[in-house]
């Protein structure tokens, strides 16, 4: 697949007709297929109707909970598992290195709900007076706390000079018709007072790696990037990580940029720049995902 004209995007109408020659498409999850309270039927139908037609579907997503728990929640919200063929997290990334650092102790920063990533290791948990490094799943109340809640908090492991683990490294998700603060907002306040911070998720190349790996177990063979196609909904997360990969990016506009988009019929010189700055572009755009 080729790049558009550097200075126009239009958008598509239909998933169908960008996927001559795509064989897997890596699609992110919140705000492509789900809103956090409810799924979106025509992206599901969409993502279905490509596997029906012999492509493969890898969900891959920055929730920092195992692939498992992800899988419930889309059950709750009615999302059939024939949409895709596999979920990759940045929440088992995640949980590789807390199983790789037992014998150090963590201070965890997170909603109980998002505990599953500890679940089954010998985990030592501490305070941030005595952890050997930090663990954040995101604020531990996401309804009212913003990043700046936790600058004295990031102040304080700065002075110990703790390793900060971000589990996922979204800035914001779209919850229902509000944006909710994530861990990589959190992770980007602790790197600007000069904290060492390792994010797993996107945009990062593991989860890539990862996902890929999980589709060519699918497919009985590796698939050639040029015939990967990547989903998602935010610039610096799911476009930037494709650009790194070296995949084409369908970029759908209804998500946390919505209201960049609001009344757009065309992207031009100057709205690319606008929106994407010095990020390669998408491929398409789509208000969302209709097959």
């Amino acid at each position: 697949m080729s790049l558009p004209d550097a200075t126009t995007l239009r958008f598509a109408d239909r998933l169908r007709d960008l996927t001559a020659g795509v064989d897997v498409i890596l699609s992110d999850i919140w705000g492509v297929i789900h809103d956090g309270l409810h799924g979106f039927h025509d992206a599901c139908a969409a993502l279905q109707a490509f596997r029906a037609a012999g492509g493969t579907v890898i969900l891959i997503t920055n929730a920092p909970r195992p692939a498992e728990s992800v899988q419930r929640q889309l059950r709750k919200m009615e999302i059939a598992d024939t949409t895709y063929d596999a979920i990759v997290s940045s929440g088992d990334l995640s949980r590789t290195y807390v199983a790789d650092h037992l014998d150090q102790s963590v201070f965890q920063i997170g909603p109980a709900r998002d505990n599953p990533i500890f679940r089954g290791l010998d985990v030592t948990f501490a305070p941030l007076e005595s952890a050997d490094y930090i663990l954040c799943t995101g604020p531990f109340n996401d309804e009212i706390e913003t990043e700046e809640d936790y600058r004295g908090m990031m102040e304080q492991a700065r002075a110990r000079d703790l390793t900060f683990i971000c589990a996922n490294p979204d800035m914001v998700v779209e919850r229902g018709d509000r944006l909710i603060t994530c861990a990589g907002a959190i992770a980007e306040l602790y790197r600007s007072l000069g904290g060492e911070t390792i994010f797993y998720g996107k945009p990062h190349r593991p989860i890539y790696d990862r996902a890929l790996e999980l589709a060519a177990a699918k497919r009985g063979r590796p698939t050639p990037r040029e015939r990967v196609l990547a989903i998602g909904d935010s610039v610096r997360t799911d476009l930037t990580g494709a650009n790194l990969m070296g995949l084409d990016c369908v970029f759908v506009t209804r998500g946390i940029h919505a209201a960049e988009f609001a009344g757009m019929e065309i992207a031009d010189e100057f709205s690319v720049r606008r929106l994407f700055g010095e990020t390669r572009p998408p491929r398409a755009l789509m208000r969302e995902l209709t097959w």
